[in-house]
């Protein structure tokens, strides 16, 4: 066996026997069709009803003097909400079908047939609660226009609170309190973004259980896979919070028309921008995983575990937020001033002493050694710091008055 090898691990990752390549054609038409139902038809019948016919806002039409005619049912927001959401109504009612049938294949892991899988439980609850939302923007006979342009921003504030929720009670080190898709009941509580990949592919994307499994397996194999996941949902449902927010603030702000037009294009708009970042994000991060895996570094912890405090290599994001201050100018001017001053012929040496820094850097969870106290000489002091290192302590930095004893 080669030295720093893994005893009992393969060679390669856990794969995933799913491919987005294959069905590019089916993703392309789904999305094609889910923006227009969702993005242009309601936005196109508002302008064109309210503003090219002669319809009410939303209970009949008027007649030549001014009044409603009763016989005429049709208006404005009666046909804009029956005509949205048919594309989401179907996918929701196939969702259904496919996992409460006695012979499903994409239901979760040794989960009852009347168990829902946590998207489509999260799916039913936002549903009722936009029904809630139409309903009260459209009854009145002079409709909120404002609140019915906040059906995406509530999608947006929904999904983001109850993901980033599901995080932090997981590194809070709650358990499930139930069954959430195949994490078991009192288990560790997995990141949102797992079971929201896992639901969406099994059902919707047509990989079933033998998806589901495999990703199990990838998932509780590597640490590096699990921070991934957790650092991707938070970007996620961190900007999803903070971005509805501002939407909301532009929708009461500004005209109605305006505010309409706005609320159900800048949630797309937002998520285009996510995607583009994402993918090549998400690549980099697997191709990491991949050489971490190879080189059994940062694959530690409990094995087949999902071990919160598994040490990891160094994801994307990590390397990022370490190289952030540099890229900016009056960080830079900050860390090139010394953080003490140099002492003319310190302890009867003739040469200026050596400075130490005021703080040791942060250290990268598993794969990066603490940092390194600073030293003059090879002796005892080096030999501490190392074993320290080795036994997973920061060290100790060296005061400058211990530094300038040795010199």
């Amino acid at each position: 066996m080669e030295e720093g090898t893994i005893s009992g691990l393969p060679s390669e990752l856990p794969p995933l026997p799913y491919s987005l390549h294959t069905r590019k054609k089916a993703i392309a038409i789904f999305w094609t069709i889910f923006v227009i139902d969702t993005l242009g038809q309601p936005v196109i019948l508002y302008w064109t009803l309210w503003y090219c016919t002669d319809l009410s806002h939303n209970l009949g039409m008027l007649d030549d003097v001014g009044q409603l005619e009763p016989e005429v049912s049709a208006a404005v927001f009666s046909i804009v909400t029956a005509c949205l959401g048919g594309v989401s109504v179907f996918e929701y009612f196939y969702r259904l079908y496919h996992l409460r049938r006695k012979s499903s294949r994409a239901r979760p892991l040794n989960a009852k047939a009347s168990w829902l899988d946590f998207f489509h439980i999260n799916f039913t609850i936002v549903w009722l609660i936009l029904a809630v939302e139409l309903i009260v923007g459209t009854v009145p006979t002079e409709p909120y226009v404002r609140l019915v342009a906040m059906v995406l921003p509530t999608v947006m504030f929904y999904f983001g609170f109850v993901h980033l929720t599901l995080d932090v009670l997981r590194m809070m080190g709650y358990k499930a309190p139930f069954r959430i898709s195949s994490t078991p009941k009192g288990s560790v509580m997995p990141t949102a973004l797992y079971a929201l990949i896992e639901d969406v592919v099994a059902v919707d994307g047509g990989g079933g259980q033998m998806y589901r499994y495999a990703l199990r397996t990838r998932y509780l194999s590597s640490p590096y896979f699990r921070k991934m996941l957790f650092e991707m949902n938070c970007f996620w449902s961190g900007g999803s919070i903070i971005f509805a927010a501002v939407f909301t603030a532009i929708i009461f702000t500004v005209s109605e028309p305006v505010a309409f037009t706005l609320g159900w294009t800048l949630p797309f708009a937002w998520a285009g921008v996510w995607t583009l970042i994402t993918i090549p994000w998400v690549q980099s991060d697997l191709r990491r995983e991949k050489q971490a895996w190879a080189e059994n570094r940062g694959q530690g912890g409990i094995r087949y575990v999902d071990d919160i405090a598994a040490p990891t290599a160094r994801t994307r994001f990590a390397s990022v937020q370490e190289a952030l201050p540099n890229l900016l100018p009056w960080v830079r001017e900050k860390q090139a001033l010394p953080s003490a001053p140099f002492a003319e012929g310190a302890v009867g040496t003739g040469h200026k002493a050596e400075s130490v820094p005021d703080s040791t850097p942060a250290v990268s969870e598993g794969n990066s050694p603490g940092p390194a106290s600073t030293t003059l000489d090879a002796g005892d002091e080096t030999t501490r710091h190392s074993k320290e290192i080795h036994d997973g302590a920061a060290p100790e930095p060296v005061s400058t008055s211990a530094v300038d004893e040795k010199n």
